[in-house]
């Protein structure tokens, strides 16, 4: 497809991606911030709440082993993308269904969160890919950046959002209703985004040879293909370590199990809480996206310093603590979902993007899975015993990310 007439500017094109980021977001942060109440609400133990919403998340990373290649040998992006969106803007809605249909309304919630979270593996490889092309000109770092802290707005309204619904009606079916409208919202956005701006499918100017397709029919193909053994080093070390950060994240449910477990903060407060990690992940993409535009990959070397406080701050048994312990992760997560990602594109060529996308985010959910585990196991009575462990794999994690600047002295593009 060649450039429309009155395609829009790199920087409109970005603002605008993110602002689609903005309205689905609304959409699915706001079902993930009730969907455990609510699947306990429709009569579901809290091993099925854990199983439902612990397989909505692994489908949402692993899956893109599959959809990044799929992107990238069908060069089907923007399909891939309108697809992606289109299963969050219709299956968290039709949730509200679900109280109405009786003994089944635990299966039909339970199917349609794992649909919208399959939505998010579809879509995210070649968001990814189409966002790194439209940021060439705007500078990846402060594009990544300014799409996340977009992005983050509405993860902090959904929230708010479907709070206040229940707040006002009593029942959870209303708030999803009204998510609706965002997701319409999204949907019309990104119709316009599709017209207006050039698909990765054209010969991109940063590209010095034409990529050669992937075969899937051999077993070599199939290993290039979804597992990237074609990628360079760097990138499977930076990879590695991202993982490794990502584990010492942990989650913001072990998080916050904690300090309400211990008393410091109410359950009505806790979505305050994670409100502000919200607001402190949106600030922090922006920073450090301009710093790596600015300085260049070396600003994420703080990354592993960061992860370190979590634990030690986040599970203390003082308010204070914390709240500044929240903030740090909240900074560190927003550094993870953007300027990361706009090193992932300057390690990868154009035409493998989606594809790398795709096994960075595999990798990190393993990490995240790991984390979490070993979160869970320590968090209790283990505390000093977590926290060295954590502060550990940021050393390895620092290494990992020296040696990777150091691999990839000239960058791919």
């Amino acid at each position: 497809m060649q450039a429309t007439r009155g395609a829009w500017s790199p920087w409109r094109a970005v603002v605008a991606f993110g602002t689609v980021s903005l309205a689905a977001d609304m959409v699915y942060e706001g079902m993930r911030s009730i969907a455990g109440p609510f699947l306990g609400s429709l009569g579901a133990s809290a091993l099925v709440v854990g199983v439902v919403t612990g397989a909505g998340e692994a489908i949402a990373l692993v899956l893109r082993l599959v959809t990044g290649p799929w992107a990238d040998h069908s060069r089907n992006h923007w399909r891939l993308t309108v697809i992606g969106y289109a299963m969050t803007a219709v299956c968290v809605p039709l949730l509200a269904v679900a109280p109405f249909v009786g003994a089944a309304g635990v299966a039909v919630a339970s199917v349609l969160i794992l649909l919208e979270r399959t939505g998010k593996a579809v879509r995210s490889p070649s968001k990814s890919a189409l966002l790194a092309r439209m940021a060439v000109q705007t500078g990846r770092g402060r594009g990544f950046a300014v799409h996340k802290a977009l992005d983050q707005v509405g993860a902090f309204a959904g929230p708010l959002l479907v709070a206040g619904a229940l707040a006002v009606t009593g029942v959870y079916w209303p708030g999803f209703l009204l998510l609706a409208v965002p997701g319409a919202v999204s949907m019309l956005l990104l119709a316009q985004l599709r017209r207006r701006v050039p698909s990765v499918a054209e010969p991109d100017p940063e590209d010095t040879s034409a990529p050669t397709p992937v075969a899937w029919r051999t077993w070599r193909g199939l290993r290039t293909s979804v597992l990237g053994s074609d990628l360079p080093r760097a990138f499977h070390l930076f990879a590695l370590s991202a993982a490794l950060t990502t584990a010492g994240l942990m989650t913001f449910g072990v998080i916050s199990y904690r300090f309400v477990d211990t008393g410091l903060v109410t359950i009505a407060a806790a979505p305050l809480v994670y409100a502000l990690a919200m607001g402190v992940e949106a600030v922090a993409a922006l920073v450090t996206g301009d710093l790596f535009d600015r300085w260049g990959p070396h600003v994420l070397l703080g990354v592993p310093f960061l992860v370190a406080v979590v634990p030690v701050a986040a599970l203390a048994d003082q308010l204070w603590l914390v709240l500044v312990g929240v903030m740090v992760w909240g900074a560190a997560t927003g550094i993870q979902d953007s300027t990361v990602k706009a090193y992932v594109a300057s390690l990868v060529a154009p035409g493998r993007r989606a594809t790398a996308y795709g096994i960075f985010a595999a990798v990190q959910g393993l990490g995240a899975l790991a984390g979490g585990a070993v979160a869970g196991a320590l968090v209790t009575h283990h505390l000093t015993l977590l926290a060295t462990l954590l502060g550990l794999l940021q050393v390895v994690a620092f290494a990992l990310l020296w040696a990777t600047l150091r691999t990839a002295s000239r960058p791919t593009v």
